[in-house]
């Protein structure tokens, strides 16, 4: 036995009749077969079956190549053998016999035919031709064929419908190329229910000269695994594609496509009417109780739609309804529709990922009604954030066999409170931006005044959806002398702070017009108030303020009687000023360093302006985007200026409709205004020599002209009012003095002298000879007031005409 287990060839002599003539120690080792017993007869019986068709000369292709037999040893059992003829020939050529070698064939140990047949990984073997050599019996499971079925058939013809091309074409290209090659695939096998993903590693076989004969390769289901990994980067793309916009139905509707379809195959998100308007959500419901929401968000693998354009659709639900117990409870829930194997696994899905040990206390719920919807699970889960319950988000598998499984509904749960976070952020945003809209409108003008030096109209468009309301405002003030302010700024930040700050600065612009300070001069004073307002903002330390504030302004005042337009920036843009014939006029000026810088000086500049002159002041809302910087914008909105339109505000609405795009990020406003022009002989003027007596005839021009303009019902008080401020220039003042009389919409009396020195209100005593000139004019007038100029100051009053009066 030891000699049969050491030898591993032998040589023997067959004569032509194919009788054994010579044998060697070696047959003997390898057989058993001693030389006498062994020469002498026929080879064919030393062969454990019978021989193959022109033995022994065929055995072997040709030199060197042998063929496997079964060869008898003489205890009876068989040997395998790899056995090759060579012929043998005498000098004349004559053939003498063969002189055959045999070696024996090392079959692998039944063990380790065992080992293979019975590997969980799936096992195969193929031609170059990917016909079937090998297979073992994972791979017919997979494959839901035998071996005999499968052998020496071409894997494509053999299978045509399964979705695996690229598993077939990585073959094909290891048999080609002979390089080793592995892949990942998902696919549906015929053995299996439910898509699998495989893991597979395939490599050459190669012969003796290096020639590659064959392809194999094994695969294993690393379901469990690629699954996992997929909720993973699920979860990773729910981090940045839920809540990118402050938006709760935007958020909603991100919820419900994040998961379809390698999660889910519908999704729907139901959220109280609370949550959706921006309040506080109601209190949790109680068991027992129907509970009424709105379907913010649905999507699905069949309709691929989210929820349908106006105001989401009522749902409700039953007291007894799942949804309904998950929002009393605050506990998500599955619902499967059918029971587990008897080996732990669900019938519809993979059991690595599906081990019941690992399902929270109540879970799953068997609903037999969920087959009759055509649904293999359902996962409920309450969507909560910081403690408050927002609605409820339901998870739905229709089109796929696989079962929910216990680390599905982890994901869930995951994907909830992402959202739910996101959404009540949303709805957070929502109530805030309304408070800062509500306030920034009631501090806005909200009806234009009533003032005809100009033709005007305005817009103003808070920041999109999901954007915080800016600071941007504007304001038309009337003025003294029929002149007309026009103003427009833009605070730093957004939120309420800016709305707050915006509503400061718009009263200080109105209490300082009011003054009737020079442009600059205002701005000046404007700039001191931003500073003490940024102060009041540092907290009692005042080591570190509470953030920025700061601010822009353009404020510019019309004059129809001179048609002086006369400006300052304080870091804002400068007015669009478009002549008549529709070229723009210049504007010789530089904005101004923004408020709250301070220390630096503010430039006034003065023009002169065409009657029907178009000038457009905005903030950089309007002509900035991400798509376009701010000069791109200044040449667009010009261009649109141009466009003809038959009123200012269709103008408007057409500036809008061209400048913004869809998603701003920052407000808009705009304030279009057209000139015009005072008539010539609405307007008198007298210069006063410096002289008491001068007084009367004073009064007589006053009344002369206001019967020249068919006004003598105004003639008492005017008269009084021009003898009172005659008389003060006369005495108080210095020369040159002048009177002008302005025919507005009101009745204009003013006084001019060099003197800066103002007048004021005061109490006059019993005994006081003066001092009761101003109190009568102010109770016989609607208004008055005193304005500093260059060269001194303007004492005017205005009385109310009974009807509007057309230049």
């Amino acid at each position: 036995m030891a000699g049969k287990q050491e030898a591993r060839a032998a040589v023997l002599v067959v004569g032509p009749d194919g009788v054994v003539s010579g044998w060697s120690e070696s047959g003997r080792l390898l057989l058993g077969w001693p030389a006498e017993d062994a020469v002498g007869r026929p080879v064919t019986d030393l062969l454990a079956a019978p021989p193959p068709p022109g033995f022994p000369e065929s055995s072997g292709s040709g030199p060197g190549q042998a063929e496997l037999l079964p060869l008898r040893h003489r205890d009876g059992s068989t040997v395998d053998a790899l056995v090759s003829a060579h012929p043998l020939f005498g000098a004349d050529g004559r053939l003498l016999g063969h002189a055959m070698t045999v070696h024996r064939w090392e079959r692998r140990p039944v063990i380790a035919d065992l080992a293979f047949e019975q590997c969980p990984f799936a096992l195969g073997v193929y031609d170059p031709e990917l016909r079937f050599l090998w297979v073992n019996a994972s791979a017919c499971r997979v494959m839901a064929h035998s071996e005999e079925q499968v052998l020496d058939e071409k894997y494509r013809e053999l299978f045509p419908d399964l979705d695996d091309r690229a598993y077939t074409d990585k073959l094909s290209e290891v048999a080609r190329t002979g390089d080793p090659a592995r892949l990942i695939t998902v696919f549906r096998p015929l053995g299996s229910d439910y898509a699998n993903a495989w893991a597979t590693s395939m490599w050459p076989v190669r012969d003796a000269e290096g020639r590659v004969r064959a392809v194999a390769n094994w695969g294993f289901d690393m379901s469990a695994e690629y699954w996992a990994r997929q909720r993973l980067l699920m979860l990773n793309e729910a981090s940045g594609g839920i809540g990118r916009t402050l938006d709760v139905l935007g958020t909603a509707q991100e919820l419900a496509r994040t998961p379809v379809p390698g999660f889910a195959d519908l999704v729907t998100v139901d959220l109280f009417d609370e949550v959706l308007r921006g309040e506080e959500p109601p209190l949790s419901p109680a068991s027992g109780e129907a509970i009424a929401l709105r379907r913010a968000a649905r999507h699905s693998t069949a309709y691929d739609t989210d929820q349908a354009s106006g105001h989401p659709a009522p749902v409700g639900h039953a007291p007894d309804s799942v949804a309904a117990r998950c929002m009393a409870t605050g506990r998500s829930t599955v619902q499967l529709a059918t029971e587990p194997g008897p080996g732990g696994e669900w019938a519809f899905g993979p059991g690595l990922a599906a081990d019941p040990a690992h399902w929270p206390p109540g879970n799953p719920l068997i609903d037999e009604s969920l087959a009759a919807q055509r649904t293999t699970g359902r996962i409920t889960v309450p969507l909560r954030a910081r403690g408050a319950l927002l609605g409820v988000v339901a998870f739905s598998r229709s089109d796929r066999p696989e079962a929910f499984t216990a680390d599905d509904l982890i994901l869930a749960e995951e994907l909830t409170a992402k959202a739910a976070v996101a959404i009540d952020n949303a709805r957070r945003y929502a109530r805030e931006r309304t408070t800062a809209l509500t306030l920034q409108r009631s501090l806005l003008l909200q009806r234009l005044p009533v003032q005809e030096a100009l033709e005007v109209a305005s817009r103003y468009l808070p920041a999109g959806t999901g954007s915080e309301v800016g600071g941007d405002w504007f304001d038309v003030i009337p003025l003294s002398g029929a002149r007309t302010a026009l103003v427009v700024g833009d605070v730093v930040g957004h939120g309420l702070h800016a709305s707050a700050s915006m509503g400061r600065l718009r009263t200080a612009v109105r209490t300082l017009a009011d003054v009737d300070l020079p442009p600059d001069e205002l701005l000046t004073h404007l700039d001191d108030l931003v500073i003490h307002l940024a102060s009041d903002l540092q907290p009692a330390g005042g080591f570190q303020p509470t953030g920025e504030f700061g601010a822009t302004c353009l404020y510019t005042v019309y004059d129809p009687v001179s048609r002086r337009f006369t400006l300052a920036s304080a870091g804002h843009p400068l007015p669009l000023v478009i002549s008549p014939d529709g070229t723009r006029a210049p504007v010789p000026a530089r904005p101004g360093p923004p408020l709250g810088i301070g220390g630096l000086p503010f430039e006034a500049v003065e023009l002169e302006l065409p009657e029907g002159s178009l000038l457009a002041l905005y903030t950089d809302g309007l002509v900035g985007s991400r798509e376009r910087d701010a000069d791109q914008g200044v040449a667009a909105l010009l261009r649109v200026l141009n466009r003809p339109a038959t009123s200012l505000e269709g103008l408007c609405d057409t500036v809008i409709d061209a400048m913004l795009v869809e998603r701003r990020t920052d407000d808009a406003a705009l304030l279009l205004a057209r000139t015009r022009a005072l008539d010539p002989q609405h307007v008198a003027d007298w210069d006063v020599p410096p002289d008491p007596a001068q007084v009367p005839r004073a009064r007589k021009f006053a009344l002369d002209q206001l019967e020249a303009w068919g006004l003598e019902e105004a003639s008492f008080v005017t008269e009084l009012v021009v003898s009172e401020l005659v008389t003060n220039a006369i005495r108080y003042g210095e020369p040159p003095i002048m009177l002008r009389l302005i025919r507005d919409i009101s009745l204009i009396c003013e006084v001019s002298d060099a003197s800066s020195t103002a007048p004021h209100l005061r109490r006059a005593r019993a005994f006081d000879e003066g001092g009761r000139g101003l109190l009568l004019v102010a109770q016989l007038t609607q208004g008055w007031g005193t304005r500093h100029t260059t060269y001194g100051k303007t004492i005017w009053c205005a009385q109310t005409l009974g009807e509007p009066q057309t230049l």
